[in-house]
């Protein structure tokens, strides 16, 4: 019996204009009633899915910032956070590449030091409470993570920049197409799957959970009934034992609708 859903929100769940799907409603309520957790995760910050969600938020449990906090009813459940000095360190690294942009993701707000009108507009897609800063040492926060915007692609560019140094220290996830994500090396959304697993005594086989990238993987690897998105790159898919429907044609949705 499945006991908890965990599902990523862009290009998983959300459609590609962005909107749930038509039936999301009824299909969580349904979930509700049976007593099973639902739970959205994502790169995204806390303050933006509570915003996303509004209309469901006292009924779903949001694991944010790729797994470093998780809340519910608006309590933190979970939550770790980088040792700043070494988050400094990698801005100051960053700067080498003029291209890459940084946000700053505390437990507070996230936090820009570049202010360009653009830049802060892409940034607040994602983030919603987001705050200015002159400088690193002003903002008195704890960090979540680091997400770097990278127009030219992280693959092939921050990502190998900051690897040479930093893998072995901090984990470096490529989490879309123009965004990396860098993080302590002991979370990522499986670890956050796995602290609700023992939290609430719920196993691997009764956990099912949806993803489409590659910051997706170390929560599909951490439950049984695994399902990566039909949209998925094919270096995701070999991750998941089961493959969905597209995030358009409501593959979540539709795989949750066939359980008993």
């Amino acid at each position: 019996m499945i006991k908890l859903i965990a599902t990523d929100m862009d290009g998983t769940l959300l459609k590609s204009n962005g909107e749930l799907p038509d039936e999301f409603s009824t299909v969580l309520n349904n979930l509700i009633d049976k007593g099973i957790m639902f739970c959205v995760a994502s790169g995204r910050q806390y303050f933006t899915l509570r915003d996303n969600m509004a209309e469901f938020k006292d009924k779903i449990t949001f694991i944010a910032e790729n797994g470093a906090c998780i809340y519910k009813n608006d309590e933190e459940l979970f939550s770790k956070t980088l040792d700043r000095a070494m988050a400094k360190e990698v801005l100051e690294d960053l700067n080498k590449l003029p291209d890459c942009k940084a946000v700053l993701c505390g437990e507070k707000s996230a936090y820009v030091l570049d202010k360009s009108i653009e830049f802060i507009d892409e940034v607040r897609k994602y983030y919603h409470k987001c705050t200015t800063a002159n400088s690193f040492d002003e903002i008195d926060d704890e960090f979540f993570k680091i997400a770097i915007y990278d127009p030219k692609g992280p693959a092939n560019n921050s990502n190998l920049l900051l690897s040479q140094k930093w893998s072995k220290k901090l984990q470096l996830t490529i989490s879309g197409q123009v965004w990396l994500d860098v993080g302590r090396t002991d979370i990522n959304k499986g670890t956050a799957i796995k602290s609700l697993q023992s939290k609430f005594g719920i196993t691997e086989a009764e956990c099912m959970a949806f993803g489409d990238y590659y910051n997706d993987v170390p929560m599909l690897e951490s439950v049984y009934h695994s399902y990566v998105m039909e949209n998925a790159p094919d270096g995701v898919k070999k991750h998941g034992r089961f493959i969905a429907k597209s995030n358009d044609a409501c593959g979540v949705i539709q795989v949750i609708k066939e359980l008993p």
